[in-house]
């Protein structure tokens, strides 16, 4: 096995075409076996599903490189519990949980020289994903659909990794009551897009969403779900019917209870309560977890006590475990590691 010559400790977080992708169809009522392919270009028909009405679901993980030169992936029976979930919800068939893991072995291994060597820093972000290739015209579900999987080596989500970033709060709404907000989708991402223009315009890292009936409630940012830690150093977890449901977030609340001995409080969190938090953090697969030093919402500016200079005290905790975890420093939960090769 021989690494591409790469720079591993500064690749940022960008896409870079690897040797091969997996790709499995969905013709006649049932899934074929898929295989390994080159050609990293997708034919479509002009009105398939896909490009009229965005059926579109997708995932995201990392396989990492561990000291004894095995390479292992986080959870993914969750992303495929997750994807099989999100289809139901934009009327896909579901990609059975079998496929999506065999997919996910196969194009790792296929694509081994690309994943980061141990203590760079950097994993091999894993991209499945599923829509609609059958032709429609009125609004209706596809009939036909392929599900891909591709990967690419990357680097930390947010520049400069675990340092405090600022975000500010969003005059949009990223989804509505009752509607895909927990769903995987393309569409919620698009939804995001314009929002997310502006805070970078703005010079901030994210968006915080506030619930769209009342404003009142934090939800989650363009990319991420949010934490926070209260004065006596509980963890406080937003809950919402409109979060994504992270599987990062929920490896973070296992880890504060089993691992560090914290109190979780997961409920809806108010806003007017965030300037009474001692931390706060972004977590998702891509950004694992963000320290979050500054919120802004027009002229109100909330400092987090833990700064803009280094994450709290509990969200460096949570990080270095989960980290550890997955770098295999720690041992894992049983079940949370998937071994590729």
């Amino acid at each position: 096995m021989t690494k591409k010559d790469l720079d591993w400790g500064n690749i940022g977080f960008k896409y870079r075409q690897t040797d091969k992708r997996f790709v499995a169809n969905f013709k006649d009522g049932k899934w074929d076996e898929g295989s390994l392919v080159d050609d990293p270009t997708v034919t479509l028909n002009e009105s398939a599903g896909m490009l009229q009405y965005c059926q579109q679901v997708f995932e995201g993980m990392k396989a990492y490189t561990w000291e004894d030169g095995s390479v292992v992936c986080f959870r993914p029976d969750m992303n495929a519990e997750r994807m099989y979930n999100s289809a139901q919800r934009i009327e896909m068939p579901s990609v059975p949980k079998e496929l999506f893991l065999k997919a996910i072995d196969e194009v790792v291994k296929a694509n081994i020289d690309w994943v980061p060597p141990y203590g760079s820093g950097a994993s091999l972000y894993i991209r499945p994903y599923e829509f609609a290739t059958g032709i429609v015209i009125g609004v209706a579900p596809a009939d036909e659909y392929q599900f891909r999987v591709f990967t690419t080596p990357v680097g930390p989500y947010y520049k400069g990794g675990a340092t405090p970033i600022a975000i500010q709060v969003s005059d949009f709404d990223r989804a509505a009551p009752r509607g895909t907000g927990a769903v995987k989708a393309g569409l919620n991402y698009a939804m995001s897009l314009h929002s997310s223009v502006i805070a970078h315009s703005n010079g901030y890292a994210e968006n915080l969403y506030l619930d769209p009936a009342t404003r009142t409630y934090v939800e989650e940012t363009g990319g991420s779900n949010v934490i926070f830690v209260d004065k006596d150093g509980n963890l406080v977890v937003p809950k919402s019917d409109s979060i994504l449901p992270s599987i990062t977030r929920r490896s973070i609340v296992y880890i504060a209870e089993h691992y560090l001995n914290l109190k979780v409080d997961e409920r809806p969190v108010r806003y007017d309560e965030i300037k009474n938090f001692q931390e706060c953090a972004l977590c998702g697969t891509a950004a694992v977890i963000s320290p979050v030093g500054r919120i802004v919402n027009h002229d109100e500016v909330i400092e987090l006590p833990s700064g803009m200079e280094k994450a709290g005290e509990v969200v460096s905790k949570l990080y270095d475990t989960i980290t550890g975890i997955q770098s295999g420093k720690i041992e894992a939960p049983e079940g949370w590691i998937r071994k590729i090769c």
